[in-house]
């Protein structure tokens, strides 16, 4: 199995229950999956970790320093059915109506590099390669299209993809026994 957390994800474990777990078990968790690779950070979020929320994530998780524990995601290529996906399954139609086919391959490009498309390039790569049965990707985002974004949000493409998508609670609660977490 592989999880790959979201950068919303790592915000919300520092700041919602790192505190709160006096034993640390939600801590040694998370360094432990980094460490053996069954959780992964991937470039792009460790990236936006470091501009975000005053780098509270860095600053809190140490195993996030170290470059042994970040996966590259520059040999991510979208594959032809991927990129017909964008254009008709992951952006919003609305939006897309409201630009000039210049405009919308701009943010296309511009949506390819960012971290929630890495993400999903990852996950797929996982799949593709027959590496693990399952993956799992972690994020905080709902999949309503509440904010006039021109792409669906990372729960709604995953649910498009078939790949499971949890929140932090989630996750927690279905790898409780191994976290051992009690409050």
């Amino acid at each position: 199995m592989k999880i790959i957390v979201d950068t919303s994800s790592w915000i919300a474990l520092v700041r919602y229950y790192i505190p709160f777990d006096p034993k640390s078990n939600i801590y040694l968790f998370f360094k432990q999956g980094i460490e053996d690779g069954s959780i992964i950070l991937i470039d792009e979020v460790h990236q936006e970790c470091s501009f975000v929320a005053k780098k509270i994530v860095l600053k809190n998780l140490s195993f996030f320093n170290d470059k042994k524990n970040i996966t590259r995601t520059t040999d991510l290529y979208p594959s032809p059915k991927f990129f017909n996906l964008i254009d008709n399954q992951f952006s919003i139609q609305s939006q897309k109506r409201r630009l000039t086919n210049v405009e919308f391959e701009n943010r296309k490009e511009i949506f390819l590099k960012s971290a929630d498309s890495k993400i999903i390039l990852q996950g797929l790569k996982f799949i593709k390669e027959g590496e693990i049965a399952d993956v799992i990707v972690v994020s905080e985002e709902t999949s309503s299209a509440n904010d006039h974004k021109l792409f669906k949000k990372i729960p709604a493409i995953c649910s498009i993809l078939k790949i499971e998508c949890l929140t932090l609670p989630d996750l927690i609660e279905k790898f409780n026994n191994e976290i051992n977490l009690k409050f």
